[in-house]
C-alpha cells in the first residue's frame, strides 16, 4: 500500500479513535467545495487545455493549401499539379507542408493521412497516460511528462526534413497530446467539492477555445509553417517550467494509492488557504471501508490502482464503459465533422478559425449554467438530440438550392449543441467511474473521441448531403444511448470498485 510514513494514525494522542470520512465529506464540511485554493489550482492546471489546442489545431494552418498566383503571360491554361509552371504559391514554398512538399493532385491524400496519423497518436496516448496517471505516475506526474514530450516533439517537427519524418513526429506529438487534456481535467476537478464539480469541469473547456483563438493570432503573425511549430511548442516549455512546480497532486490519487497522510496534508492545505480548519483528529477513508463485508473491503484496499480489466469485470462499470465509448464516438464524429464543414467555407482562414472558437463559448456557458439545475443526463440527451435534429433538417432542406442560408444555420446550431455535449461528456464520464479506474475509463472514451476525429474527415468528403445524414443519425442515436446511463448530479464520487458497487446496490434497494 505505501510506506510507513503514509499509514494513518488509528487513534488520537488521548487514546480515542480518529474520525475518518470521505474526501467529498471533508471538502463539503470542512475544507470548502471551491475556495481560493481550488480556484488557483483550477486556473493553473486548466491552462494545459490551451496547450492541447495549440498542438492539435496547428494542422489547420501548417497543412493548408495556400492560394496560387499567376506568374506567366498566359494565366488561362496553367497546370495545377506543377508549381512553377506559370504559377507559384502565395507566401512561397515555406507557407505550408502542401507548398513545400507538393501535396496536390495525386499527393493530396497525404494531407488527410498525416492528420489521421496525429489523431491515431492521440488514441494511443490517451490509453497509455490514462493508465499511468491512475497508477505509478499520478495525475501531476503524467501531466509533467506529456508537456515535456510536447515541447520536444513540437520543436523537432519544425525541422522535419521530409513528409514521412513530419508524419512520424506528428504521431509522436499526438501520442503526448492525447494525455494533456485528460490529465489536466482530472487533476483540476478532483479537489473540487461535489456541489461545484460540474460547473468547474465545464469551465475547463473555455481554455481549449481560448487556445484556438490564440492560435489564430499566432498563425496570422507567423505564416511559415516551421516557425509556427516553434512558437506553438514554446508555451508547453513555459508551462513545464513555470506552472507545474506550483501544482499539487490530487488527494484522491494519494488516497487510493494508500498515501493517506499525503492526502490529508493536501486537504489541510486546502482548508487553510480557504480560511477554514479541519479538526486535528480528522482523517480520510476510502468510500468502501464502511462495507458490511469487511474482508472484501480490506482485500479491495490492497489494490491501489485499477486497469481496464477491473472495469470490465464489474457489470456496473462494464455497461457504463460500453455506453460511454459509443456515445463519445458518435459525439466526436458530429463535432469534428460539422467543424470541418464550417472551415471549408471560402472565407478568410484566420477569421474563420477565430469565429469558430468563439462560437463554442456560449455553448459552454449555457451548459455550465444549466448543468446543476437539470442534471448531466437530461442535458446530454437534449443537446445531442438538438444537434441531430438540426442536422437532419439540414439534410432535408439541402435539396433546395435557395435555402443554403437555412442549411448553414442548421449546421451552426448543430455545432452549438454538439460542442455543449462534447464537453459535458467529459464531466459525465468522470463521475460515472471510481477514482481507482477513472483515468483508465476516461482514456478509453478519449480514444473513442479520437477515432471519431479520424472518421469525420472521411464523412465530410462524401458530398453535401451524406454528411448531414450521418451527423443527424449519430446525434439522435447518441441521445438515445444516454438514456441508459444513470444520473450523477449530487451523487458521491466513489473511490473504489467496491464502493461504486455498494452504492449501486443501495440505489436498487
Amino acid at each position: 500500500m505505501g510506506s510507513k510514513a503514509s499509514e494513518p494514525l488509528l487513534a488520537r494522542p488521548d487514546g480515542y479513535p480518529v474520525t475518518r470520512m470521505s474526501i467529498d465529506d471533508m471538502l463539503s464540511g470542512y475544507a470548502g467545495d471551491f475556495g481560493r485554493w481550488q480556484l488557483r489550482h483550477f486556473l493553473l492546471t486548466s491552462a494545459a487545455w490551451a496547450l492541447e489546442a495549440l498542438h492539435t489545431m496547428v494542422m489547420i494552418f501548417s497543412d493548408r493549401e495556400p492560394g496560387r498566383v499567376c506568374t506567366g503571360a498566359d494565366c488561362t491554361s496553367l497546370d495545377p499539379c506543377r508549381p512553377g509552371s506559370g504559377w507559384e504559391w502565395v507566401g512561397g514554398p515555406g507557407s505550408s507542408i502542401v507548398a513545400e512538399w507538393g501535396l496536390v493532385c495525386g499527393e493530396k491524400y497525404k494531407v488527410g493521412l498525416v492528420q489521421a496519423v496525429f489523431f491515431a497518436g492521440c488514441m494511443v496516448g490517451a490509453g497509455v497516460f490514462g493508465h499511468l496517471s491512475d497508477s505509478s505516475l499520478g495525475r501531476k506526474g503524467s501531466l509533467t511528462v506529456v508537456c515535456s514530450l510536447n515541447t520536444i516533439f513540437g520543436l523537432l517537427t519544425s525541422i522535419a526534413p521530409s513528409y514521412w519524418v513530419y508524419t512520424l513526429l506528428r504521431f509522436l506529438t499526438g501520442f503526448s497530446t492525447g494525455g494533456v487534456g485528460l490529465c489536466a481535467f482530472v487533476l483540476a476537478t478532483e479537489p473540487v467539492g461535489p456541489s461545484k464539480r460540474g460547473a468547474a469541469g465545464m469551465s475547463t473547456f473555455y481554455f481549449f477555445s481560448g487556445g484556438i483563438a490564440i492560435l489564430a493570432g499566432i498563425a496570422y503573425q507567423f505564416q511559415s509553417w516551421r516557425s509556427l511549430y516553434v512558437v506553438t511548442s514554446l508555451p508547453s516549455l513555459l508551462f513545464f517550467l513555470a506552472i507545474i512546480p506550483f501544482l499539487s497532486e490530487s488527494p484522491r490519487w494519494y488516497l487510493v494509492r494508500g498515501k493517506v497522510n499525503e492526502a490529508v496534508n493536501v486537504m489541510r492545505d486546502i482548508s487553510r488557504t480557504n480560511g477554514k480548519e479541519i479538526p486535528h483528529h480528522y482523517s480520510l477513508k476510502l468510500d468502501d471501508e464502511d462495507s458490511e463485508d469487511k474482508e472484501a473491503g480490506q482485500q479491495q484496499n490492497k489494490v491501489s490502482s485499477g486497469s481496464i480489466l477491473d472495469v470490465l469485470r464489474s457489470r456496473v462499470t462494464r455497461v457504463r464503459l460500453i455506453l460511454s465509448v459509443a456515445i463519445n464516438l458518435l459525439c466526436s464524429i458530429v463535432y469534428y465533422g460539422l467543424s470541418l464543414n464550417v472551415v471549408n467555407l471560402k472565407t478568410n482562414l484566420y477569421a474563420s478559425v477565430l469565429l469558430n472558437s468563439l462560437a463554442e463559448i456560449p455553448a459552454y456557458a449555457l451548459t455550465a449554467l444549466l448543468l446543476d439545475h437539470f442534471g448531466r443526463k437530461p442535458l446530454a440527451i437534449g443537446t445531442m438530440i438538438l444537434s441531430g435534429v438540426f442536422c437532419t433538417i439540414g439534410l432535408l432542406v439541402g435539396v433546395f438550392g435557395e435555402m443554403e442560408v437555412t442549411r448553414m444555420v442548421c449546421g451552426v446550431v448543430g455545432i452549438f449543441g454538439m460542442a455543449a455535449t462534447y464537453n459535458l461528456l467529459f464531466i459525465y464520464t468522470a463521475e460515472l467511474f471510481p477514482t481507482v479506474v477513472r483515468n483508465v475509463a476516461l482514456g478509453c472514451t478519449a480514444q473513442a473521441c479520437q477515432l471519431g476525429a479520424i472518421v469525420a474527415p472521411f464523412v465530410v468528403v462524401l458530398g453535401e448531403s451524406v454528411p448531414f445524414a450521418v451527423f443527424g443519425v449519430s446525434g439522435i442515436l447518441g441521445g438515445i444511448l444516454v438514456c441508459y446511463l444513470p444520473e450523477t448530479m449530487n451523487q458521491p464520487l466513489y473511490d473504489t470498485m467496491a464502493g461504486i458497487e455498494e452504492g449501486e446496490r443501495e440505489i436498487l434497494k
